[in-house]
């Protein structure tokens, strides 16, 4: 199996996650975002979206990083990245999709460019505009985690949550976001960096990371 990747894309990172906690076996392939390999062939001829993360399955290339951890979650039963009780099964979604939906389109890379190079805002303005979005939805995740504060993870173990939770902590660090405010969702990181599957999935273990080139 393969998937196609790149190093700092959240959606990328959080499916790397995903096959460590599973244990499925894949190589990593990396499509360079900032060159726009992802437009050009052949990986844009076998991907009508054009985007990572994508994973090449026996029939095809798919993409999506959620509908990728679900498939992977129901394909390979081991290890399962979703917990048993349908009212734990929806926690684990409302606040993975938080985060996933809320936060995704824009914080990413075209909603960025476009704030410099169509808007002419500098890095004040689109630290501004990154902080106004983490705020609003982190607060909300770090109030739905109150009752569970004795906790490391959502539940007895990482999956499906900390999956998309982990990526999104690391850009809000890149872009200078106070966590302070958070320490619920400090927790879980911090619980979650001892282990070697988010550890392998980080972007400076890539390799493409600019660290490794």
């Amino acid at each position: 199996m393969r998937l196609f990747s790149y190093f700092r894309s959240s959606a990328s990172y959080r499916v790397r996650i995903a096959l460590n906690l599973k244990g499925v076996p894949h190589e990593v392939v990396p499509v360079d975002l900032a060159t726009d390999a992802h437009l050009r062939s052949p990986f844009a001829k076998d991907n009508p979206f054009k985007g990572v993360p994508a994973i090449e399955t026996d029939d095809a290339v798919h993409g999506q990083s959620m509908a990728i951890i679900e498939w992977l979650d129901e394909a390979f039963p081991a290890n399962p990245l979703l917990p048993t009780k349908p009212s734990e099964r929806l926690l684990a979604r409302e606040l993975a999709l938080a985060i996933a939906t809320e936060l995704h389109a824009p914080l990413g890379r075209p909603a960025i460019q476009h704030i410099r190079s169509e808007l002419g805002g500098d890095q004040n303005a689109v630290a501004t505009w990154q902080h106004r979005w983490l705020e609003k939805t982190l607060s909300g995740v770090e109030q739905r985690l109150e009752d569970r504060e004795t906790l490391n993870f959502l539940f007895d173990r990482p999956g499906y949550f900390e999956c998309v939770l982990i990526p999104q902590v690391y850009n809000a660090r890149l872009s200078g976001f106070d966590l302070g405010p958070y320490p619920r969702l400090r927790k879980i990181d911090e619980a979650c960096a001892r282990l070697s599957a988010f550890r392998a999935a980080h972007p400076d273990a890539q390799p493409d990371s600019r660290d490794q080139i």
